[in-house]
């Protein structure tokens, strides 16, 4: 299937790890013209723009709109990739203002600032796709470590709803994906370090996690290049009449319809 990205202008926050990374190489490799941001540029990036810059920040995001224009012109597809937590275990009471603040500026003010500057250009063109990646913990959080990163990941399915009966009937689809656990770099190392506590190997450490989820059906994650496909259907032609939902990619996970 002619997904119709070619010549494109997409930006991708997040882009040099996991699914981001994933997710440029794909619409790179579909034809797209891709800009994508990180806090570094690591030595090997695929063809893509680059810009340095910090989106936890009014200026680090400020800097990437400015790049938006001035190397792509615009943009015609969004993706909101960014987002983890640095959250300690603990559970509610070790959960300061700082850290809360911490959650909401890399997990949901990224996205509101970056749709703030940039929509307007879509909506003058009367065309766009804007795909904000939520989580699943936004229904199923872990009270002991993800309490605030599961609430800011609620806040923007919510604001994605929001915006989506705002500028839809003005030509700009906004939909979310909410992945489940995503094998990348940095989930792997949380499996080894479970698995050397536990004195399991790493197919222990997966089970842990998985188990911590209350099992995935499915019986193993998604890789970051499963998910990364849907986003770009979502971000085609292919789905002109798709916006104001949120797609589920988490091999079952949430246990309820």
């Amino acid at each position: 299937m002619d997904l119709e990205l070619k010549g494109k202008r997409v930006l991708v926050t997040a882009g040099t790890k996991g699914l981001g990374k994933a997710i440029v190489a794909l619409f790179v490799e579909l034809g797209a013209r891709v800009l994508t941001t990180a806090r570094h540029q690591p030595q090997e990036m695929p063809a893509a723009y680059f810009v340095a810059a910090d989106l936890s920040t009014v200026e680090g995001c400020g800097a990437v709109a400015k790049a938006v224009e001035t190397d792509l012109g615009g943009a015609d597809i969004i993706i909101h990739t960014l987002g983890g937590s640095s959250a300690p275990g603990g559970g509610f009471a070790a959960l300061d203002d700082q850290q809360w603040q911490r959650e909401l500026d890399l997990n949901l003010l990224p996205a509101v600032r970056l749709d703030r500057a940039l929509l307007p250009a879509m909506l003058a063109q009367g065309s766009g796709a804007i795909i904000h990646v939520s989580s699943i913990q936004r229904e199923l959080p872990l009270p002991e470590a993800t309490t605030a990163y599961a609430a800011a990941k609620a806040a923007l399915s919510t604001y994605s709803k929001s915006l989506s009966k705002e500028v839809s009937p003005k030509g700009v689809r906004v939909v979310s994906v909410a992945p489940g656990w995503i094998l990348t770099e940095s989930s792997v190392h949380l499996a080894e370090r479970l698995a050397v506590e536990a004195g399991t190997d790493i197919e222990g450490g997966k089970k842990i996690i998985m188990d911590s989820l209350g099992g995935i059906p499915l019986g193993r994650p998604s890789e970051p290049s499963e998910v990364a496909n849907l986003i770009a259907f979502l971000g085609s032609s292919r789905a002109a009449t798709i916006t104001g939902t949120e797609y589920v990619v988490d091999g079952g996970t949430i246990p309820t319809v």
